[in-house]
This record gives structure tokens, sequence and C-alpha cells, in this order.
């Protein structure tokens, strides 16, 4: 099912989705000319990744990531020399909350000077971006706008699993909405984790109708959700200005603004690498220099090692060993005033949650703190924002999921029904001791006490959770009881603004207003330097036999290729596979496009 929101569970996924690196199009200009009044062109066709993936000897490719295009875009509505604004959308999917800021960074540049967005393909997201941030939407003639509402689609394998594959399934959950178990062990949801997403949903359908209906008034309201629709009929309806391609939108965009020749600013052909100094700095680890105002990214799931995530074909995501070496020196520096985390995590392992979250709060102590939410902050993603002074979201971030999921898959049953037995043998001749000493082993089920003794550790957790929360967000005088986390807890999610509404969001928002609160916070000036600090260790510290060990552990992102919205769900259990026994994770692959 195609749509903004995609929910998937641990199957095969069996819809198509855009997906953030896409082949770039090829698009035909005039040969370029050095002076005169410019045009920019921002090419967003490649995504916007929340960080870019790192180049040679292990520096972040600059021009490529969401914070740098929104310095660019920026700065673009205090440029007199740029005449005009050309963003090339591809068929790019760019994450809705994303999308969102954008469009709004986007909209104060189309006061100033003319902005046209050319698109292969309108995705739900991309055209909010494009009715927000455009003063013409051009769409290639064979292009299409998929305009086609909110859903989600959950995948339940019980039968599977249990009836066909004879799997023992030992998961548990603390939090009746969490919904971690059910796709294992339902066949459909249960009426608690159906109406946590639906609300989810309905806020994101809300926030979603009512800038598209704002930025288009003439377009029938029910004509954003009604399609997919072919060029010429979204022009039609008023969804797209004109149908051509990139040259004559901007050939079209050079005669309406005066402007003669192109700057690329963003994407393919803006400027590469860096200088010496940003070099040295990633070869000794540093990745970055200082500045007033850090700004660190928080991306993909939480893991204790790199192979806690890349073992079941995650990303690196955030890992508590490198995040928390970036947290302990940025607390250290005297230079850096105020920091910035810009974090878009559906969670992971609780151990590691729980470690970083104690960093975090140190670093409070000493200077302000500000999270951005991307796309989500869910379950260990908002365990760490809690520890900040202010959390700032947009309307579609996800925020909340406060539970914990833990548990095995064991495949002894079926072992047995090929001829494989497996016999535990125990020191202590207590009945069930055979059960409890060999309990994380894959070839046993849990009996009752042993499930009885998991859920009891499982719980204290889940309460060390809600005290993590309430300690967090009892700032600035404000006091947040453990009754007041836990009513908005047990594994229900929220969108940015009802998380505001709520509680555990302190203001609508993207990273452009945590920086200017941080800003604030510090007593600093509006232009006050912002440095992005790479979360790695860098160049030196790879040299490291451990981190080559987990390398190798890493597959070559096979998952990601193949299906790479199950990528979250996995990665996010992917510490059950380590060891661990419990987690903080979004209990499903939630992709909004």
């Amino acid at each position: 099912m195609n749509g903004i929101a995609r929910l998937v569970f641990p199957a095969l996924l069996l819809a198509c989705v855009a997906c953030e690196g896409r082949p770039r199009p090829e698009g035909t200009t005039e040969a370029p000319k050095r002076f005169g009044p410019a045009v920019a062109v921002l090419d967003f066709s490649g995504g916007v990744p929340e960080q870019e993936k790192a180049g040679f000897l292990g520096a972040q490719g600059p021009r490529r990531s969401f914070d740098e295009a929104l310095r660019v875009v920026t700065e673009l509505a205090k440029d007199d020399e740029t005449r005009g604004v050309m963003v090339k959308l591809g068929s790019a999917g760019i994450g809705a909350a994303r999308a969102e800021e954008l469009g709004e960074a986007l909209a104060k540049v189309r006061a100033k000077k003319k902005v046209y967005c050319h698109a292969e393909g309108l995705s739900n997201a991309t055209m909010l971006l494009a009715t927000q941030g455009c003063s013409s939407i051009w769409l290639a003639p064979a292009g299409e706008v998929t305009a086609i509402g909110i859903a989600a689609q959950l995948v339940y394998m019980r039968k599977l699993l249990s009836d066909e594959l004879h799997l023992g399934i030992d998961i548990q959950q603390v939090g009746k909405y969490k919904g971690a178990e059910e796709p294992l062990t339902r066949d459909g949801p249960s009426p608690e984790a159906k109406a946590s997403l639906l609300g989810v949903l309905t806020d994101f359908r809300a926030a979603w109708t009512e800038s598209l209906v704002a930025a288009r008034p003439k377009v029938m309201p029910e004509a954003f959700e009604d399609g997919p629709w072919s060029a010429p009929r979204a022009k039609d309806l008023g969804i797209v200005d004109e149908v051509g391609y990139l040259d004559d939108a901007l050939s079209a965009l050079r005669d309406a603004s005066g402007g003669v020749r192109d700057r690329v600013l963003f994407g393919a052909g803006a400027e590469e690498g860096g200088d010496l100094d940003e070099v040295v700095r990633t070869l000794a680890g540093e990745g970055g220099g200082n500045g007033p105002i850090a700004l660190v990214r928080a991306t993909g799931s939480i893991a204790m090692t790199s192979s806690g995530n890349g073992l079941l074909g995650g990303s690196a995501g955030i890992i508590e060993k490198e995040l928390s070496k970036t947290i302990a020196r940025l607390e250290k520096d005297d230079d850096v005033k105020a920091v910035v985390i810009r974090i878009d995590s559906p969670g992971g392992s609780a151990l590691a949650s729980d470690l970083m979250w104690h960093r975090l709060m140190k670093l409070r102590k000493k200077k302000p703190l500000v999270f951005s939410v991307g796309d989500m902050a869910a379950s260990g993603g908002y365990y760490l924002a809690s520890s900040a002074d202010f959390i700032f979201a947009e309307p579609m971030s996800l925020v909340g999921s406060i539970g914990v999921v833990g548990g095995k898959i064991g495949f002894g049953d079926a072992l047995e029904r090929i001829g494989v037995h497996a016999e535990v043998l125990a020191a202590n001749p207590k009945p069930g001791a055979d059960v409890r000493a060999a309990y994380e082993s894959p070839l046993i089920r849990w009996d009752d006490p042993t499930r009885a003794r998991v859920l009891e550790s499982m719980t204290g957790i889940y309460e060390l959770f809600l005290a993590r929360v309430s300690e967090g967000r009892s700032t600035r005088g404000r006091a947040v009881s453990r009754d007041q986390v836990d009513a908005n807890a047990e594994g229900k999610v929220f969108s940015g603004r009802e998380g505001k509404r709520l509680g555990l969001v302190d203001e609508i928002g993207g990273l452009a207003a945590a920086i200017a609160k941080a800003r604030e916070l510090a007593k600093l000036g509006e232009n006050a330097r912002v440095a992005v600090v790479a979360g790695k260790g860098g160049f030196l510290e790879s040299l490291d036999p451990t981190a080559a060990t987990d390398a190798a552990l890493a597959p070559a992102g096979v998952l990601r290729r193949v299906a790479p919205d199950l990528v979250p769900f996995v990665s996010g259990l992917a510490p059950l596979a380590e060891g661990e026994r419990t987690v903080v994770s979004l209990p499903y692959a939630l992709t909004v496009r």
C-alpha cells in the first residue's frame, strides 16, 4: 500500500516506496555563465537525509544533509544577489517532517524572490514541500502526483511462525499500547494498539491537509487524497502549475527572475570536500570545528556497539560508545555554549539509551541542551530527548512510545520436527532450574516462572524509563511526576502536535527554531556560529581491531537495498540478537513519505 505513512512488521515488504537516493534526473542546461544575476539551484532529488554517509577518510560530505539544506535555504532568504531559486525534487522520497520544515523555510524565500520547483514525481510529502515553498510547481510530462492520503499497513505472522514453522515466540511487552508482540502472536491488532496508531494517523492527516489547503486554496480538498494523478490532470486540478521538463522550468525561471547563470548550492554539482583543517580534525576523530552552538546528529536505531545495528542490516545508527564520547567532549569544551541534538530514531537498546541519557543530563547541568525531532523520537529516541531543556518537533513528527519490549524467538520445536533434539542438564536439581539456566537459548521455550521473572525485570526497566522521563522533563522550574508520564506511556505514540498538547514536546518547530532557542538560552547573538559535530570516532579510531571486527560482521547492506522500510524495525530489535533481553524500540517500522 502506498501512502505517506507506512508501518511494516518483520515480514516481506510487498509495496514499492520512494527512497532517498534515487538516481538524480538528467537535465540539460545552457553553457554556464560566470557573471551576472544568479539562479540558485537546490538539488533535493537525491534526498535530504538527516546525516550524509561519510566520504573519504570518514569526512562528512557537505551539501548533502538536512541541516545543510536548511542552512542554505535560510541564507537564500537574506541573499540579495540571487534572483530566483530552482528546487529539483526528481522523484525523491523525503520524510514528512523534513519536507514540512523545508517547505516552511522556502516560503520565506518565496516572499522575496521566485522559487520554482520541478519534480518527476510528487509524493504526499514532497507535494507538501512544493505547495508550501514554491511560487510555481512544474511536473515532468510523464510524471505523476501520488496524492493518495495517509494509511498504515500492518503485517501479522502468527500462523506462519507458530502453526507452520513451529517457532517458540517468547516476546513480552510492558505497556498495553506498545503492540510489540502482536505481529508475532496475533492475527490482527488489539483494540489498544489500533486506537493508538489511528490517533497518530488522524493527527498526521489533519496537519497535512491543513497545510495543503492553506497553500492551494483553489484546489478541491478531496483532490489531495484521490490520486494518483497524471501530469495533465494534476495541472487541471491546480495541484501543479506547469507541465514540462527541467530545462523548460529553468528557462522560465530565468525569464521571470532576470537570472542569467546558475549556482548549485545543494546536491549534485555543489562544492565537494572541505579544507585541510577539516581533514585533520576527521583523522583525529574530532568531527568538526568548535563553535558556540554545537549541532549533533543522532540518527537511526540505538545500540551499544556498531555490530548491534549492522549485524541485522541496519545503518550505523546511534552507538553508545560514540555518542557518549562526543557528549563528554562537548561538556568539557568551554568554547561550546549550547548543544542542539537533531534526533531521528525509533529507539533500540534500553541499556545504551540509559547510559547516554545519563551523559546528556550531565551536559545539561553545564550548558543549555535542546533537542530537535526529525521524523521521530520514539521509545529509546524519546528516552534521549527527555534529557533536553527544550524539545522541538514538527506536527508530523512522531513522539512517545514509552514502553519496553523483550524476549526471543526460539526454534527448538521446529528442529524437533526434523529430528534434532536439545537436552539441558542443570547442576541444580530443583524442577525448572534447567529452563532458567538456559533461558537465553533459542532451543527451548520459557516456562511460566521464567516468563514471570523476565516480565518482572522488564517492568523494572519500564519504571526506570518513567523515572528518567520524569526527571528529564522536570526542568526550568517545571515538575513532571512519574504518574504524569505514565498517563502518556504504555507504548502510546503521538504526533508532534498532540505531543505538545500533552507536554511531551515543548514547542512546535524544526531545527532552525531549536537552534534559535539554543542561542537564546546561551545568551548568544542571532548570528552565533553553529558547528556540526560528527558522532563517529574518526579514521584513526577505525583502526581499532574491535571496530574492524564490528565492520566485518555487518552485511553489505542487503536488507537496506531490498526492503529499506524494514530497516528501522529490524535494527531497532537488533540488540536482542546481541544478547540483550530488553529494548525500548518502536515495535514497527514507520516510514512517513
